[in-house]
């Protein structure tokens, strides 16, 4: 699976962002989808995932209730919706495809497949 990432650049703290992040290769609908970041001098964390169908999501603490995940199968696009965006944001933010069972095994479990990463950064 192939994954390009989109949609990281700078904003100002309070603001919205959209990332998007495209699959192509295999079916889509095979995986699981999620969203790390890592920040400067940090190792990647957990943002969040998304399962298969798009009916059950799961996110980390430090991102829930700003941050939405979503995907349109018919598109072979997972999309981050950023809100309320904070300094401590800023970071390189990946996509990631997994064979995984639940998006919230992503927590702990290794995605399959990367995308190459796009910079978000909150200034404040």
């Amino acid at each position: 699976v192939q994954l390009q990432a989109s949609g990281g650049g700078m904003v100002q703290a309070g603001g919205s962002l959209r990332l998007s992040c495209t699959a192509s290769g295999h079916i889509f609908t095979n995986y699981i989808m999620g969203w790390f970041r890592q920040a400067p001098g940090k190792e990647r964390e957990f943002v969040g995932g998304i399962s298969r169908s798009g009916a059950t999501i799961y996110y980390a603490d430090s991102v829930k209730g700003r941050f939405t995940i979503s995907r349109d199968n018919t598109k072979d696009t997972v999309y981050l919706q950023m809100k309320s965006l904070k300094p401590e944001d800023t970071a390189v933010y990946y996509c990631a495809a997994s064979e995984l069972t639940y998006p919230s095994e992503l927590r702990t479990g290794r995605p399959d497949y990367w995308g190459q990463g796009t910079l978000v950064t909150v200034s404040s």
